[in-house]
C-alpha cells in the first residue's frame, strides 16, 4: 500500500475507533434520558462504526501488527511513554487548571499503566509466557491482575465487584 493511503486507512481507523466509543456514550445518555429509541440508534451505528474500524485496521494489520514478541517490546514501550511523559504532563496541566476530576483519572490511569508495564515486562522475560489463565481488570480505573481479585483496587480502591474477568480466548 503507498504511504498517502496506508496513512488516510490509519487515519480512517483512529476516526471510526473514536466515533464506535463516542457513540456508546451517546447511547447511555440517551438511556439515562429516557430515550430508547434514540440510545438503540446510537448503538446500532457505533455498531457500524467498529465494523469501519476492523475493516480498515485489517487493510493496515500487516504494518501494525508483528510477532507476538515485537507486539509486546511495542506495548510496553508504548505503556511506558505514557506512564512516565504523557499522564505526568496531563495530570500537571489538570492541576493548573484546578480540574480535580481530570487529575483523578489522569492520576489512576498512570497508576494502572505501571501495572500494565510490569505484566508486559513478565511476558518479554517468558514469565507467564505458557500460562494460559484469566485476567480482572478494574472496571473503574483500568488495573488489571493475573492474580486474585483484591478485596479492593490498589490503584482506586474500586471494591472487588468492580472487576471483569478477561478469561483466555475471550475477545
Amino acid at each position: 500500500m503507498k504511504e498517502k493511503t496506508k496513512q488516510n486507512v490509519y487515519t480512517a481507523f483512529i476516526g471510526e475507533a473514536k466515533a464506535y466509543f463516542r457513540l456508546l456514550a451517546y447511547a447511555q445518555k440517551a438511556e439515562e434520558e429516557e430515550v430508547p429509541q434514540i440510545a438503540l440508534l446510537f448503538r446500532a451505528i457505533a455498531e457500524a462504526e467498529r465494523v469501519h474500524a476492523t475493516r480498515h485496521l485489517n487493510l493496515v494489520k500487516d504494518i501494525l501488527v508483528k510477532d507476538t514478541d515485537t507486539n509486546l517490546e511495542n506495548s510496553f514501550q508504548r505503556e511506558k511513554s505514557v506512564s512516565e511523559t504523557e499522564y505526568p504532563e496531563f495530570i500537571k496541566d489538570a492541576q493548573i487548571d484546578g480540574e480535580k476530576a481530570a487529575e483523578l483519572t489522569f492520576s489512576q490511569a498512570r497508576d494502572a499503566e505501571s501495572f500494565h508495564l510490569k505484566l508486559y515486562e513478565r511476558a518479554i522475560y517468558h514469565v507467564i509466557r505458557d500460562e494460559v489463565k484469566a485476567y480482572h481488570v478494574c472496571q473503574v480505573c483500568g488495573y488489571v491482575t493475573g492474580k486474585k481479585i483484591p478485596a479492593k483496587c490498589p490503584v482506586c480502591e474500586a471494591p472487588k465487584d468492580k472487576f471483569k474477568t478477561i478469561n483466555a480466548f475471550e475477545q
